[in-house]
């Protein structure tokens, strides 16, 4: 999170625009930045199971990262428009890439947005998410400061948000009146590796937006610039602050 953020800042202070894809060890619950995480979910549980929590910079619900993809775009909000057309954007080139994949990927149509204290962020969709099969197979949250933005998301590859549930406080922090999320190796019949996914969607942002890509060769300057950040997203006090 503290690299992300260190993106946010380099995207609103120099301009640049960023994708970053990467995965999470150990794996992690992580919050939405607004979430009210000591109501919703079982502190002593998740401390019993030994489960690394982390909160977000951006809003939406819990996600659990285990077997999954994330990726993180971070870019000044002019090359991608409103919050709205962004959402779009972004997902849209997700689609495309899942769909180079084999899969039969589709953004969901508009819904009313879900309260914060709703549960997972897989839970259901609120329009504009991808969808494989009517199932939500990427959620995503974003973050509007100054001129930039952020937007990451997970991307479902193997394991499903069943530990969202069984760390969610009371039966009925269940929505069930969405189809569940599942997976793209169960809709799929097959396993997608992970850098089989990346370079789909490396290919499928290089066609959207133009310009001249840049693969990172030293990370050293970016680290060292995330470890500013590093104390807030490490706190306890950040983490479990509502």
């Amino acid at each position: 999170m503290a690299i992300d953020q260190t993106l946010l800042d380099r995207a609103e202070q120099q301009g640049e625009s960023w994708l970053r894809l990467y995965q999470w060890q150990p794996h992690c619950l992580s919050f939405g930045r607004h979430e009210p995480a000591l109501r919703r979910y079982d502190v002593d549980r998740i401390t019993e199971m030994g489960l690394d929590t982390v909160r977000r910079p951006t809003g939406g619900r819990a996600v659990w990262h285990s077997r999954e993809l994330t990726y993180s775009v971070s870019a000044p909000a002019t090359r991608l428009g409103s919050l709205r057309a962004a959402y779009l954007g972004i997902h849209g080139v997700l689609a495309t890439a899942l769909r180079e994949l084999g899969t039969v990927a589709s953004l969901a149509t508009p819904a009313r947005a879900a309260p914060v204290d709703a549960g997972a962020c897989f839970a259901r969709a609120a329009g504009g998410e991808v969808m494989v099969e009517g199932r939500k197979v990427v959620g995503s949250a974003q973050l509007r400061r100054g001129g930039a933005l952020l937007q990451h998301g997970s991307i479902m590859l193997e394991d499903d948000q069943s530990m969202v549930v069984q760390l969610t406080r009371g039966a009925e922090s269940a929505d069930n009146s969405e189809p569940p999320a599942v997976p793209l190796a169960i809709l799929l019949g097959r396993r997608l590796g992970t850098r089989e996914v990346a370079d789909a969607i490396v290919g499928a942002a290089a066609a959207c937006w133009r310009g001249v890509w840049r693969p990172i060769s030293d990370p050293g300057p970016l680290l060292s610039a995330a470890a500013t950040h590093f104390a807030q997203f490490q706190s306890p006090a950040w983490t479990w602050a509502r």
